[in-house]
């Protein structure tokens, strides 16, 4: 019996620890970072398209003043979008933790460029992994 519960602790506890991952990236990136107010389409009444979440949009801003680089879309950052298959989790989350691609270049304006924990990208990363 103790063998029993040893065997099912050790497998609950890493389940565990992913949804509560899963949960404090899907956190950040809603509540802190609010990647949805760029990434994710809106309906005329400011809505998100929930259908759509993070799958990329055309901005409905721009800047004041005119900003060299100043992009006019966002990408999707979703797995189904062109950025996963190009820079992997790993490449997102460096992104996340230095502000710049693998290639070495950061993101266009208005994107800013964060300087996160490596276990809060891994978090926003976990998070991202979901919206299939």
């Amino acid at each position: 019996m103790r063998i029993l519960l040893t065997f099912a602790l050790a497998f609950s506890i890493p389940a565990f620890g992913q949804d509560d991952k899963v949960a404090r990236g899907k956190y950040l990136v809603e509540e802190v970072a609010r990647c949805g107010d760029c990434h994710t389409p809106k309906l005329l009444d400011g809505s998100f398209v929930k259908s759509a979440t993070l799958r990329g949009t055309q901005l409905n801003f721009a800047a004041a003043v005119p900003i060299a680089g100043w992009r006019s879309t966002t990408p999707d950052i979703t797995p189904k979008g062109a950025l996963w298959p190009r820079w992997g989790e790993d490449g997102i989350s460096k992104f996340l933790q230095t502000g710049k691609g693998p290639r070495g270049s950061k993101a266009g304006p208005p994107m800013p460029a964060y300087n996160l924990r490596p276990e809060d990208a891994d978090a926003i990363v976990a998070y991202l992994k979901t919206l299939q």
